[in-house]
């Protein structure tokens, strides 16, 4: 199986960007990617709207086949292009932090709602997730979602590992000073469950956030195959399953588990 060429947008930042404006700003990053190859890209956490909303997380969110998610799926079968890009979800009463799969011809293939939420802004405004595992195939790879604080409990990336993702797309919001979670915690985790982590995050000052950059995609032998500064950028790089399938060899993790003497974490 070929190797999933995949870019990361990080980008666009403001106080806030509007929809339009992040929609615009995606059809450029979308095209870029197309150009180089790319056959997935992966925005950052509540790329749709903006994060920093306050008190207007509620107007502004939508239903998983809303109208963004429409416009969004019309790029990605324009470019032949699958995305994942978050939003603000709504479902009935509830709102979620959320990401979703746009496949290459338009089609909605995974939707997942953050599950552990970050901070007094999205606990006053979110419901969390209760499913941990969403996943989707694209081009014969199985892609996993997970969003920011999510990939820093490494219960929810071993999961995802056991389940099969072999691409775990991760669109995030990390603040500074926390520079060591992409820098450091992201390879490690890729390392450790042996998967590929496409981590892409907003930049720059938004609201009362000042946010980190330094996207990247971590192989599953812990190597950074594409990183980004701390300004808006697109980089693309390959997960390839050749890497996946010599690393679970050399060092089978995975295999040599042994879940009988872990019960006791719950």
């Amino acid at each position: 199986m070929a190797p999933l060429r995949t870019a990361l947008y990080q980008g666009p930042s403001g106080v806030p960007s509007s929809v339009d404006d992040s929609v615009a700003a995606l059809d450029a990053a979308v095209r870029r990617a197309a150009a180089a190859g790319a056959r997935l890209l992966v925005t950052s956490e509540m790329f749709a709207t903006g994060y920093a909303l306050g008190e207007a997380v509620p107007a502004l969110a939508e239903a998983s086949d809303g109208p963004t998610a429409g416009r969004i799926a019309r790029i990605a079968a324009a470019y032949g292009l699958g995305i994942v890009y978050g939003y603000p979800e709504r479902d009935g009463d509830d709102v979620f932090n959320a990401a979703q799969l746009i496949g290459p011809d338009g089609e909605r293939l995974a939707n997942y709602r953050k599950t552990h939420l970050f901070g007094d802004f999205e606990r006053a405004w979110f419901t969390p997730g209760d499913e941990a595992v969403v996943q989707a195939e694209l081009d014969g790879t199985r892609i996993g979602i997970l969003i920011c604080y999510d990939v820093e409990f490494p219960e929810m990336v071993r999961a995802h590992a056991l389940a099969g993702t072999e691409l775990l797309a991760v669109p995030t919001a990390l603040m500074r000073p926390y520079e060591f979670v992409p820098q450091t915690l992201v390879p490690a985790r890729a390392y450790e469950s042996q998967l590929h982590v496409a981590y892409a995050n907003r930049c720059g000052p938004e609201g009362e956030f000042d946010f980190a950059g330094l996207s990247c995609l971590a192989g599953p032998d812990g190597a950074v195959r594409a990183r980004a500064g701390t300004t808006e950028e697109l980089v693309v790089a390959d997960a390839d399953p050749a890497v996946l399938r010599a690393v679970r060899e050399e060092t089978p993790y995975l295999a040599d588990r042994r879940p009988e003497l872990y019960r006791s974490l719950g």
